[in-house]
């Protein structure tokens, strides 16, 4: 039988939708679409770049609780709120995931709130920060 450990951060929308902000399923964690609020102050940075790596943060943060880190993430998917933001988020978390490229899946949405302008849900495996890469082109 797998071990599984499932993250609450105390938010109430955790509560009121009945999910997990994580799920780890032995070494495979599952992180839910994730926001910008910064846990300490409760606010949303209206700044771009700023929400983007707050969210990164919250997620580092989740992974923590389960000894992973931000560097095994294997897939992720960002939902950006307003299309003409979709090339600063991308800059913000190409600068940030640069070197861990997982899989990305990159779409327009409408979000829970106006002020959620970027939101990221990830999947990762913990240790993989640690595996030997090889990585091929392909041309397509």
């Amino acid at each position: 039988m797998p071990d599984v450990i499932k993250v609450k951060t105390g938010n109430k929308f955790e509560e009121h939708g009945s999910y997990s902000r994580l799920v780890a399923v032995d070494n495979m964690i599952f992180v839910s679409n994730t926001a910008g609020r910064n846990p300490r102050t409760k606010l949303i940075p209206e700044d771009l770049a700023e929400q983007t790596n707050q969210v990164l943060d919250n997620i580092a943060s989740a992974l923590a609780a389960v000894d992973a880190v931000l560097e095994d993430v294997v897939s992720a998917r960002v939902f950006v709120q307003f299309p003409e933001d979709i090339e600063t988020i991308m800059e913000t978390y190409g600068n940030r995931m640069r070197g861990i490229n997982p899989t990305l899946t990159m779409t327009c949405p409408p979000l829970g709130s106006a002020q959620y302008k970027v939101e990221i849900d990830v999947i990762a495996i913990r240790g993989v920060s640690k595996a030997a890469v090889k990585e091929l082109l392909i041309s397509l």
